[in-house]
This record gives structure tokens, sequence and C-alpha cells, in this order.
């Protein structure tokens, strides 16, 4: 095993939901994607094993990007409570829940305005970028009125 990686074998914990050695991120540097108060964390990154598994936390009443991608996500809740829209179901979502979401499936992650939610996502490391919904997906997602009051934030 090399230094480097002997080195990252062990992040500590650090603090409430933070680890040692572990950079706090913004959630993107993608000014056209609407988000709102989200940080995220790389925990770990290797390229043999061609994924990655980070840690993303909201404030409450934050969200994630409604977006989707060619690659599928695991997200494990670690801590607060919200919904989901993954395809075309939005759920409530809390600690220890796992949500699978497929390729090319449109997907948001939404807190509870009382807590923050934080979850683990693990991804491809080498994972395409987010598309993003054009004007006829947007009406396509509103047709159904549970989608359309996620995300107008009123589940």
């Amino acid at each position: 095993m090399s230094k480097s990686s002997h080195d990252r074998t062990i992040h500590r914990k650090a603090g409430d939901y933070r680890w040692d050695g572990v950079e706090l991120l913004p959630y993107k540097e993608d000014d056209r994607a609407l988000f709102k108060s989200i940080t995220r964390q790389v925990l770990f990154s290797e390229p043999e094993m061609h994924g990655e598994l980070r840690y993303f936390e909201m404030a409450a009443g934050g969200f994630s990007t409604l977006e989707r991608h060619e690659h599928m996500h695991a997200v494990l809740i670690l801590r607060g409570r919200g919904h989901c829209l993954v395809g075309s179901e939005v759920k409530p979502i809390g600690t220890r829940d796992l949500i699978t979401v497929p390729p090319m499936t449109w997907h948001q992650f939404r807190a509870t305005q009382g807590e923050p939610l934080g979850f683990l996502c693990m991804v491809n490391a080498e994972r395409d970028k987010p598309q993003l919904p054009s004007a006829e997906d947007l009406a396509k997602l509103r047709a159904d009125a549970k989608i359309a009051a996620f995300l107008r934030d009123e589940i």
C-alpha cells in the first residue's frame, strides 16, 4: 500500500457530521442549477474501485438540484428527515433509509423546515455531468399534482 493510500485509510470523526482531513466543499460550482443550503464532503474516492462516497448536508429547508445523470446513485440518510423525488414518486425519507436512484431518472432531495438532512451518496467516480430539466421536462413533472407540490416545497 502506498503512503498516500495509507494516509487516507481512516478519516476520524471530527465533530458533528465532519471528518478530519476532509474538506467542506460547496455543493456545486454550477450556477445554472437551483439548490439551497447544501454542502458536500468527499469521504472516499478510489480510482481502482471506480467509486466515490460523499456526504451531503442540507440545512433545514434546503434542497438539492433537480437533475438526472447517466450513472446511478445509492443514498443512505444519516440524519434528519425530508422528502425525495425519484422518477415519478415523491416519498418521505428519514434516518437509515436507503434510496436508489436509477440512471437517467429525475431526482431531488429536500430537508424538512425543522432540521438538517444529511446523507451518504455512493456514485461512480468518473460520472457524467448532471442534466437539468428543460421547460418541457418541468411541465411533464408538474402535470403530476404530488410532484408539483414537492417542487413548490409544499409537502
